[in-house]
């Protein structure tokens, strides 16, 4: 008899375990396919601004000078975008260094994510 019970308890115990467990498995789950999304975004973005940086690199090892995304863009030395949305990019530069800048155009975070000739990628947020 006390076999019987023994082997009800942990069939209980199990019962309750899996229920817990379901539950805690579909509620990230709403949730977190639009944060996956969004990380998946934020991922791409920050690849973008160090595919824009390696191409003001290069613009200036051929061209002795730092050039706007357009001339980027025309010069072949990137393929990409110059968005991904929600972000926009833009490209400042000087004599001596760039600053490329991705903004997000709708509420979100981070707003801005940006690099530099350092080749280090910030955040505003």
């Amino acid at each position: 008899m006390g076999r019987a019970f023994g082997f009800l308890g942990t069939i209980i115990v199990l019962g309750v375990g899996m229920y817990i467990y379901s539950t805690q498995l579909k509620g990230p789950a709403a949730g977190g396919a639009e944060s996956t999304a969004e990380t998946a975004n934020i991922v791409g973005v920050k690849n973008d601004l160090i595919s824009i940086a390696n191409a003001e690199r290069g613009s200036f090892a051929s061209q002795q000078k730092y050039v706007s995304l357009d001339e980027l863009i025309a010069g072949h030395y990137l393929t990409i975008e110059r968005q991904r949305e929600p972000y926009t990019y833009d490209v400042q530069t000087t004599s001596s260094g760039f600053h490329v800048t991705a903004t997000r155009n709708r509420a979100g975070s981070p707003a801005q994510l940006w690099i530099d000739e350092g080749m280090e990628i910030k955040t505003s947020d």
